[in-house]
């Protein structure tokens, strides 16, 4: 009943936007720097059109997504809640809650936060500048939204520092494929077939910090960091308890207009299953597949942005390379690259990507991408999407 109802709620948002007369900016009231604060409401409405390699079943233009997200902020607390819905076959057939927090500032460098929230892993929320995701969103380790509390401090030596502690994932909400993997995260899923192994990720103990990096020459700037990812692999199915241990690298470097993103490390699952000890069940966007327990990932985003070009706002090429190398030597590496260009014009935002991937199960790979891999060659995808921001 609690899902039908947030499906329900979704689309009644979807449709109070499409009656909404087109105006410039976030709806909201009240005020951030008042006691009482300031409640918003923003989102976006997405369609696209696309051309794959594999397949000639999706020449047209379709209704992709919809997200809603409603922020309050105050001096001292503040709030955020971002729900989607997708559709497969039909509007918000698939839905899901990706945030749902609310938190404390200290003061104007340390603050606290609780509730499903993205994990303080890599370079951030997103590794990349594009709007399709490198490959390690499908692993479980980039965009990630757990149930947890972070605590974030930002020092004088231009040093960050979050620390998260998170004693479950976000759970699963409405699709029309699959019972635990209609949710946004990849995490580990319950088997829809009772002969492969149910896992469950427990507490979570996450560090991540970045550092400013001094003394560049004018024009540029950059920082570095590590993270580190702990957390218990509860085996359901034979009653045993296994870790993941991950690690990131990564940086970010500026001059003028032009930006580079990279992050470099390694995941490391024990999922304590004397049946199938190299690979986990792993889920997300209503779809089940396996991942490669262990495995060294790599990704790298350049991305230059032209401002206020004539009418448009910002043009921005953009360029990306990932990769999950695994250890186990019969396995087949999976990848994915992105050339592509986003403009913003007033509140539409325009995205043409050309899309390479290679046993990657969302881009036309075997249903064994992630794991054992089975493909000899790169399948491709053209994703031309519109956007109106709200």
């Amino acid at each position: 009943m609690k899902l039908k109802i947030l499906n329900h709620c979704c689309l009644l948002a979807v449709m109070t936007v499409l009656s909404t007369p087109v105006v410039a900016g976030k709806l909201s009231i009240g005020d951030a720097n008042s006691t009482t604060g300031e409640l918003s409401v923003s989102g976006f409405l997405r369609a696209k059109y696309q051309d794959k390699s594999w397949t000639e079943n999706d020449h047209k233009l379709t209704f992709d997504a919809a997200r809603v997200n409603v922020d309050y902020k105050s001096p001292k607390l503040f709030g955020h809640v971002e729900y989607r819905c997708y559709q497969f076959e039909k509007l918000c057939d698939f839905s899901t809650l990706v945030d749902a927090y609310a938190g404390y500032h200290f003061n104007e460098h340390h603050l606290i936060q609780v509730g499903l929230q993205a994990v303080p892993f890599g370079l951030g929320r997103f590794w990349e500048s594009n709007y399709y995701g490198g490959v390690m969103t499908q692993i479980g380790l980039e965009d990630v939204h757990n149930l947890g509390i972070k605590y974030q401090g930002k020092f004088d030596t231009g040093t960050k520092l979050e620390l998260g502690y998170f004693p479950g994932d976000g759970g699963s909400y409405s699709g029309p494929y699959s019972e635990d993997a209609s949710r946004y995260t990849t995490n580990f899923v319950k088997p829809e077939n009772d002969l492969i192994t149910h896992l469950d990720e427990t507490d979570m103990f996450i560090v991540r910090v970045e550092q400013e990096v001094g003394g560049l020459p004018e024009g540029i700037s950059g920082n570095v960091g590590a993270s580190y990812w702990s957390s218990d692999i509860d085996n359901k199915t034979f009653g045993t308890t296994g870790d993941r241990q991950a690690w990131a690298l990564f940086g970010n470097l500026n001059y003028n207009n032009l930006e580079l993103l990279a992050t470099v490390g390694k995941n490391d699952v024990d999922n304590a299953d004397p049946v199938t000890s190299k690979a986990s069940l792993m889920g997300s966007f209503d779809d089940n597949f396996m991942v490669a327990n262990e495995g060294m990932f790599y990704t790298i985003d350049l991305a230059y942005s032209f401002k206020d070009v004539g009418k448009f706002k910002k043009i921005q090429p953009h360029f990306m390379y990932s990769q999950y190398a695994k250890s186990e030597n019969s396995f087949k590496d999976s990848s994915r690259h992105i050339l592509g260009v986003s403009v913003y014009y007033n509140n539409l935002l325009f995205v043409a990507d050309y899309i390479m991937g290679k046993n990657d199960f969302l881009i036309g790979g075997p249903s064994d991408s992630y794991a054992q891999g089975n493909a000899n060659q790169s399948e491709q995808m053209l994703n031309l999407q519109v956007s109106y921001l709200f």
